[in-house]
């Protein structure tokens, strides 16, 4: 992609003493702290708090689903005061009280006192994901901000590789509470004071790179289009808008469903729970996999394509895991396909709004995709678990393949509609 301006690329200015770098590794770091000790959990916790406590999966995995409906509800109210306040103070808080959420969560005895811990940790993990992460990189290094995102992106892939194996490992030694406090404890020893000290710095505004790269780093984002110009319109607009988003439900439902019971499903294959976790810890090497490809090898392949070839990997995966032998490499090639499909859809997330409708009102246009998104992926943990607790693991992976193919379907629809009226 070509870059803008005559300047060297943003590419070329990053150095290892760069505000750029210091920020996406700093934030690198604690977004696989993060991701791991919140979202992450309850992947390798589930089940064991299940097991003590005596509760229904449905009220274990709901847990987390109302976390995440908390974190969708004040979703915007958050993004305003990180507009406000700076992205470095509510990113700090949210590490604090990720600590606080956690300790609450190791002490909970009853199923109230669960449920209001995991609606405490929906709004600190909202202001320590990736969505604040992003908002950070582009405040401390606006000429840099979007190749950043793309290189933080590629950290936040090994939260689940690492800290899923960690988890396991820590709950048969220690049990699940003291795991949690454990966890509490990485936030606030390590996340806070990166995000405190990684951010702190800012881009001078008469620094070379800002003046050199004023205009938007049309590269930093390979599969974005070149210059971000809106290409369809007024009722062609809607109706895109209205495909894609249905899309990204999709997708959405079958990634917040893998995020809690990726483990199980892989152990329901007949595999032993220490082989699960390992297997399933492959999934963020898959992610990172695939962001590499898109960053290394789709620079010139339109958003929209890439975001066909990403959604059609998630049925390819659960066809495998369905009509393959139940074996290790069964349950790794499944593993690894999702994680390319997921690594892949968290960029076109944002890339094909950004070529179909163009910068002019692009946070709006995303606002209105997430809404959908985070709903579907706050309620399918929740779902699945009641699935599999009514009817079983085929029954659920029957429901992830139905899921996974309605995405297929929308998705090849948008393509579709996006060629006529673009005369593509």
């Amino acid at each position: 992609m070509s870059t803008s301006g005559d300047g060297p690329s943003p590419a070329a200015g990053l150095k290892i003493g760069d505000t750029a770098v210091r920020a996406v590794l700093s934030l690198g770091v604690t977004q696989i702290i993060a991701w791991g000790t919140t979202l992450y959990a309850l992947g390798v916790l589930g089940n064991p708090i299940a097991a003590e406590t005596g509760w229904a999966r449905s009220l274990v995995f709901g847990g987390l689903t109302a976390g995440l409906l908390a974190a969708s509800l004040v979703s915007t109210w958050i993004g305003r005061l990180i507009d406000r306040w700076g992205a470095r103070r509510i990113m700090v808080l949210g590490a604090a009280m990720n600590a606080v959420g956690l300790v609450w969560l190791s002490f909970a005895r009853d199923p109230y006192t669960y449920l209001a811990a995991w609606l405490f940790l929906g709004p600190a993990m909202r202001m320590t994901l990736y969505d604040a992460a992003f908002a950070a990189l582009v405040q401390v290094t606006p000429s840099h901000g979007r190749r950043a995102i793309s290189y933080l992106t590629l950290f936040g892939g090994f939260a689940s590789t690492i800290f899923w194996p960690i988890g396991h490992a820590l709950e048969g030694e220690v049990g699940w509470r003291n795991t949690l406090l454990i966890f509490a404890a990485f936030n606030l020893v390590i996340v806070l004071p990166l995000n405190a000290l990684g951010i702190a710095r800012r881009q001078p505004a008469n620094s070379p790179d800002t003046a050199t790269n004023s205009a938007p780093d049309s590269e930093a984002n390979s599969i974005v289009d070149a210059g971000a110009t809106p290409t369809l319109h007024g009722r062609s607009r809607t109706l895109a808008l209205i495909l894609f988003g249905g899309v990204m439900s999709a997708t959405g439902f079958v990634i917040g469903a893998m995020s809690v019971h990726l483990v199980d499903l892989i152990a329901a294959s007949g595999l032993a729970m220490a082989s699960a976790v390992f297997i399933a810890s492959m999934k963020g090497v898959g992610q990172v996999a695939g962001r590499i490809w898109d960053l290394v090898f789709a620079r010139k392949l339109p958003a929209v394509t890439v975001a066909r070839g990403a959604v059609l990997l998630l049925p390819v995966a659960f066809l495998v895991l369905i009509l393959g032998e139940a074996s290790f490499a069964t349950a790794l090639t499944f593993t690894l396909v999702l994680g390319v499909s997921h690594g892949l859809i968290t960029i076109v997330r944002g890339a094909v709004p950004l070529a179909l409708f163009g910068s002019r009102g692009y946070g709006g246009v995303l606002g209105i995709l997430a809404t959908p998104y985070l709903l579907l992926s706050a309620l399918a943990p929740l779902i699945l678990a009641a699935v599999i607790d009514l009817w079983g693991f085929a029954a659920a992976e029957a429901v992830l393949l139905v899921a996974s193919l309605a995405a297929v379907i929308g998705m090849e629809a948008t393509a579709v509609w996006i060629k006529r009226r673009t005369g593509g």
